[in-house]
């Protein structure tokens, strides 16, 4: 066995582990000593790690990741969950309201920014109405993985597909509209049913007085600015518009965006660049490099034609199908589109996108925006264990998936 193919192992096993044993490695750390091997071991040259890096997919990820942190700093993912909580409605509307403003903006401005800047904020304002916070917070997530898959922006995963297999932006968000608009209300559908009549919290609750929050992660809250979140709802929004009707490179009408945002008398770029995931952005430039050399020692051809015999053709959409939401919740989304994206041609990108993307909600760690939920209510004396978010993700999951599946198969 090549140091290659030993390297790939290594950094996928701890993809699937979250860690290595004995060492102190989170799926960056793992992804980023990966590459480094390969450089320092002569196994991949500094060219051959330069071309591996697909540039256009980091670019539109820092951007948004900029433009993301414009209206945090604005106080607009605050101040829509302010009015949400607020508009006085019954808990199961107040449910279906949540879950339809998060897919939204889940859509343009990535789903973990949005569960990171809603998810403390939301704990307290349910806690003031005396409402159980546990499935608000579940329909957050599930909202928010599902609303991501419905554009090539929502999740990195769907920047790099849209990017690698240059998907038209208006055509991928037709093709994913009905599975996403149907996802959403099989989730509150879901929800709402599970927790038919349990909505109040209950007065022994470790959370009910409104535990405070564990000492250094008491959540920062930003007031409106409404100056400075105008200036990122309206890039946001021509960008958006760009992309439906522009031909020019998504990547650079992002980084111009996110150049003009940074160009701010008022917030300092430290403080915009310090919201930046630079972790995520090792985290691809890791698995970029490994998967890239690991494509170019031949072994995964051999493995896709030795399946192929088998009678598992990953050429063929089902299977492709089944081989994304199984890997997804294997390594994660990112890294399975990574290994899955060689034997898939543009005519799979929704497949992709809507299969890794919707397999998130399965189970805790499918998706990081789950995890962000799940440790945010931690931090308040909420538990949300992985059986209890398994009652919820897994029939969301099953449910939108087979939509999702349905809809391809008769467009296809």
């Amino acid at each position: 066995m090549t140091a290659v193919s030993v390297v790939f192992l290594l950094v996928y096993l701890g993809m699937l582990l979250g860690g290595l044993p004995f060492l102190q490695l989170d799926r960056t750390g793992i992804a980023l000593l990966g590459a480094i091997a390969l450089l320092v071991s002569g196994s991949v040259s500094t060219e051959q790690a330069l071309q591996a890096i697909h540039l256009p997919t980091l670019i539109l990820l820092f951007s948004f990741m900029v433009i993301a942190a414009q209206l945090r700093l604005g106080g607009f993912y605050d101040w829509v969950t302010e009015k949400i909580a607020r508009l006085g409605l019954s808990p199961p509307a107040l449910l279906a309201a949540l879950i339809a403003a998060v897919a939204a903006l889940a859509a343009v401005f990535s789903n973990d920014v949005v569960c990171l800047a809603i998810a403390p904020l939301l704990i307290d304002l349910c806690l003031a109405r005396r409402l159980n916070p546990v499935p608000f917070l579940l329909g957050l997530a599930c909202a928010a993985n599902i609303g991501s898959a419905a554009t090539l922006i929502g999740n990195p995963q769907n920047m790099l597909i849209g990017g690698r297999l240059a998907l038209s932006f208006p055509d991928y968000l037709k093709e994913a509209a009905v599975p996403v608009l149907g996802g959403i209300v099989l989730a509150w559908l879901v929800i709402a049913g599970l927790w038919r009549g349990r909505w109040a919290a209950a007065a022994d609750a470790p959370y009910a007085g409104g535990a405070r929050a564990e000492e250094g992660h008491r959540p920062v809250r930003h007031p409106l600015n409404p100056w400075q979140a105008a200036k990122g709802c309206a890039v946001a929004a021509a960008l958006f518009g760009l992309f439906l009707f522009s031909p020019l490179p998504r990547e650079m009408l992002a980084l111009g965006g996110a150049g003009l945002l940074l160009l701010s008398r008022k917030l300092h770029s430290r403080h915009m660049l310090g919201l930046v995931d630079w972790e995520v952005l090792v985290l691809f430039i890791g698995l970029f490099i490994v998967n890239q050399a690991f494509e170019q020692s031949g072994v995964p051809q051999r493995a896709v034609s030795a399946l192929a015999d088998l009678g598992v053709d990953l050429h063929r959409p089902a299977l492709l199908f089944g081989a994304t939401f199984l890997l997804s919740n294997l390594v994660s989304n990112v890294p399975a589109i990574m290994l899955l994206l060689p034997v898939a041609s543009p005519q799979d990108g929704a497949l992709l996108a809507l299969s890794s993307t919707l397999a998130g909600n399965l189970f805790i760690v499918g998706s990081v925006a789950n995890i962000i939920v799940v440790d945010a209510a931690a931090r308040r004396g909420i538990r949300i264990g992985w059986k209890a978010h398994a009652v919820t993700g897994v029939p969301v999951t099953l449910l939108t998936l087979a939509l999702a599946a349905l809809w391809l198969l008769w467009r296809g």
